[in-house]
Protein backbone atom coordinates (compact mmCIF):
# COMPACT_ATOMS: atom_id res chain seq x y z
CA UNK A 1 0.00 0.00 0.00
CA UNK A 2 1.51 3.43 -0.97
CA UNK A 3 0.48 5.74 1.67
CA UNK A 4 1.90 9.47 1.14
CA UNK A 5 2.35 12.23 3.20
CA UNK A 6 2.00 15.52 1.12
CA UNK A 7 3.79 18.32 3.65
CA UNK A 8 4.24 21.03 3.22
CA UNK A 9 3.74 25.30 4.36
CA UNK A 10 -0.11 27.00 3.44
CA UNK A 11 0.37 27.83 -0.23
CA UNK A 12 2.79 25.42 -1.62
CA UNK A 13 0.39 22.93 -3.54
CA UNK A 14 -0.75 20.43 -1.47
CA UNK A 15 -4.03 19.93 -2.69
CA UNK A 16 -3.67 20.55 -6.27
CA UNK A 17 -0.24 18.04 -6.53
CA UNK A 18 -2.74 15.66 -4.14
CA UNK A 19 -5.15 15.72 -7.30
CA UNK A 20 -2.75 14.89 -9.67
CA UNK A 21 -0.92 12.19 -7.57
CA UNK A 22 -4.54 10.57 -6.71
CA UNK A 23 -5.45 10.46 -10.05
CA UNK A 24 -1.93 9.12 -11.38
CA UNK A 25 -1.39 6.74 -8.70
CA UNK A 26 -5.22 5.65 -8.18
CA UNK A 27 -5.00 6.56 -4.00
CA UNK A 28 -7.26 8.09 -1.68
CA UNK A 29 -6.83 11.93 -0.76
CA UNK A 30 -7.59 12.66 2.77
CA UNK A 31 -7.27 16.45 3.12
CA UNK A 32 -8.00 17.52 6.77
CA UNK A 33 -8.95 21.01 5.81
CA UNK A 34 -10.96 19.56 3.05
CA UNK A 35 -12.54 17.32 6.34
CA UNK A 36 -13.04 19.97 8.47
CA UNK A 37 -14.31 22.20 6.31
CA UNK A 38 -16.98 20.00 5.26
CA UNK A 39 -18.38 19.21 8.61
CA UNK A 40 -22.04 19.80 9.35
CA UNK A 41 -21.47 23.82 10.19
CA UNK A 42 -23.96 23.55 12.83
CA UNK A 43 -22.08 20.65 14.72
CA UNK A 44 -20.25 21.27 17.83
CA UNK A 45 -17.41 19.80 16.20
CA UNK A 46 -17.15 22.40 13.28
CA UNK A 47 -17.74 25.08 15.02
CA UNK A 48 -14.95 24.01 17.35
CA UNK A 49 -12.21 23.57 14.24
CA UNK A 50 -13.80 26.61 12.86
CA UNK A 51 -12.95 28.92 15.76
CA UNK A 52 -9.38 27.47 15.83
CA UNK A 53 -8.65 28.11 12.14
CA UNK A 54 -10.61 31.28 12.01
CA UNK A 55 -7.50 32.67 13.62
CA UNK A 56 -4.77 30.83 12.09
CA UNK A 57 -4.21 28.10 14.96
CA UNK A 58 -4.10 24.35 14.54
CA UNK A 59 -7.12 22.03 15.96
CA UNK A 60 -5.85 20.54 18.42
CA UNK A 61 -4.23 16.54 17.93
CA UNK A 62 -7.07 14.59 19.48
CA UNK A 63 -9.63 16.43 17.50
CA UNK A 64 -7.84 15.61 14.70
CA UNK A 65 -6.70 12.48 15.20
CA UNK A 66 -9.88 11.42 15.73
CA UNK A 67 -11.41 12.12 12.56
CA UNK A 68 -8.78 11.19 10.49
CA UNK A 69 -9.34 7.92 11.55
CA UNK A 70 -12.67 8.10 10.88
CA UNK A 71 -11.70 9.22 6.96
CA UNK A 72 -9.19 6.53 7.24
CA UNK A 73 -12.19 3.90 7.85
CA UNK A 74 -14.46 4.87 5.13
CA UNK A 75 -12.44 3.10 2.66
CA UNK A 76 -11.39 -0.22 2.35
CA UNK A 77 -9.66 -2.11 -0.64
CA UNK A 78 -7.27 0.85 -1.76
CA UNK A 79 -3.98 1.61 -3.56
CA UNK A 80 -3.15 3.49 -0.99
CA UNK A 81 -3.54 7.13 0.88
CA UNK A 82 -2.26 10.91 0.34
CA UNK A 83 -2.14 12.68 3.42
CA UNK A 84 -2.66 16.63 2.85
CA UNK A 85 -2.65 18.76 5.74
CA UNK A 86 -1.90 15.47 8.29
CA UNK A 87 0.13 15.27 10.46
CA UNK A 88 0.96 18.69 11.57
CA UNK A 89 2.54 17.73 14.94
CA UNK A 90 4.95 15.13 15.95
CA UNK A 91 1.90 13.69 18.22
CA UNK A 92 0.12 13.65 15.25
CA UNK A 93 2.85 11.89 13.08
CA UNK A 94 3.02 9.31 16.00
CA UNK A 95 -0.65 8.68 15.84
CA UNK A 96 -0.66 8.20 12.28
CA UNK A 97 2.35 5.93 12.02
CA UNK A 98 0.41 3.60 15.32
CA UNK A 99 -3.05 3.53 13.53
CA UNK A 100 -1.32 2.10 10.31
CA UNK A 101 0.61 -0.60 12.03
CA UNK A 102 -2.80 -1.70 13.19
CA UNK A 103 -3.60 -2.10 9.77
CA UNK A 104 -0.34 -3.81 8.96
CA UNK A 105 1.27 -0.84 6.84
CA UNK A 106 3.05 2.57 7.42
CA UNK A 107 4.22 6.11 5.61
CA UNK A 108 5.54 5.51 2.56
CA UNK A 109 7.38 8.88 2.06
CA UNK A 110 6.94 12.33 3.11
CA UNK A 111 7.15 14.28 0.41
CA UNK A 112 7.76 17.83 1.54
CA UNK A 113 7.19 21.17 -1.03
CA UNK A 114 9.38 23.26 -0.25
CA UNK A 115 8.57 26.98 -1.39
CA UNK A 116 9.92 30.41 -0.13
CA UNK A 117 7.47 32.37 2.04
CA UNK A 118 6.99 35.66 -0.01
CA UNK A 119 5.76 33.28 -3.00
CA UNK A 120 3.26 31.66 -0.45
CA UNK A 121 1.85 34.58 1.06
CA UNK A 122 1.37 35.75 -2.65
CA UNK A 123 -0.32 32.00 -3.64
CA UNK A 124 -2.70 32.18 -0.62
CA UNK A 125 -3.51 36.00 -1.56
CA UNK A 126 -4.37 34.60 -5.25
CA UNK A 127 -5.93 31.85 -3.93
CA UNK A 128 -9.01 33.57 -2.44
CA UNK A 129 -10.06 35.83 -4.92
CA UNK A 130 -10.97 32.36 -6.17
CA UNK A 131 -11.65 30.05 -3.04
CA UNK A 132 -13.81 33.06 -1.17
CA UNK A 133 -11.65 31.08 2.11
CA UNK A 134 -11.21 34.19 4.73
CA UNK A 135 -7.82 32.45 5.83
CA UNK A 136 -6.62 33.12 2.46
CA UNK A 137 -7.58 36.45 2.17
CA UNK A 138 -5.92 38.49 5.61
CA UNK A 139 -2.09 38.81 5.06
CA UNK A 140 -2.20 38.60 8.99
CA UNK A 141 -3.69 35.34 9.08
CA UNK A 142 -1.38 33.93 6.48
CA UNK A 143 1.33 35.23 8.78
CA UNK A 144 0.34 33.33 11.80
CA UNK A 145 -0.23 30.25 9.70
CA UNK A 146 3.08 30.59 8.46
CA UNK A 147 4.63 30.82 11.56
CA UNK A 148 2.30 28.22 13.15
CA UNK A 149 3.84 25.62 10.57
CA UNK A 150 7.39 26.65 11.24
CA UNK A 151 7.19 26.11 14.29
CA UNK A 152 5.02 23.78 15.13
CA UNK A 153 4.97 21.84 11.87
CA UNK A 154 7.94 22.14 9.81
CA UNK A 155 9.77 19.29 12.99
CA UNK A 156 7.54 16.97 11.55
CA UNK A 157 9.96 16.24 8.54
CA UNK A 158 12.48 15.50 10.99
CA UNK A 159 10.25 12.65 12.57
CA UNK A 160 10.00 11.18 9.09
CA UNK A 161 13.88 12.18 8.23
CA UNK A 162 14.69 10.33 10.99
CA UNK A 163 13.05 7.18 8.96
CA UNK A 164 14.45 7.32 6.07
CA UNK A 165 11.07 8.48 4.77
CA UNK A 166 11.13 12.49 3.66
CA UNK A 167 12.22 13.96 0.27
CA UNK A 168 12.04 17.34 -0.14
CA UNK A 169 10.79 18.27 -3.57
CA UNK A 170 11.26 22.03 -4.96
CA UNK A 171 7.69 23.73 -4.92
CA UNK A 172 8.16 26.53 -7.27
CA UNK A 173 7.49 26.27 -10.83
CA UNK A 174 4.66 25.24 -13.29
CA UNK A 175 2.04 22.60 -11.64
CA UNK A 176 3.13 20.02 -14.01
CA UNK A 177 6.62 20.42 -12.98
CA UNK A 178 6.36 19.93 -9.74
CA UNK A 179 3.94 17.08 -10.07
CA UNK A 180 6.84 15.36 -12.30
CA UNK A 181 9.18 16.00 -9.70
CA UNK A 182 6.76 14.26 -7.10
CA UNK A 183 6.01 11.51 -9.56
CA UNK A 184 9.70 10.70 -9.82
CA UNK A 185 10.42 10.87 -6.45
CA UNK A 186 7.53 8.20 -6.03
CA UNK A 187 8.82 5.99 -8.65
CA UNK A 188 12.68 6.49 -7.51
CA UNK A 189 11.02 4.37 -4.01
Amino acid sequence: MLNLVLFGPPGAGKGTQSDLLKKHFDLVHISTGDVFRSLDPSSDLAKLAKSYADKGNLVPDKITIEILESEVQKHSDINGVIYDGFPRTTDQATALDEFLAKKDTSVTLMLSLVVPEEELTQRLLERAKVSGRADDADPEIIQTRIENYNKSTAPVAGFYNQQGKLIEVNGVGSIDDIFNRLKEAIDAR
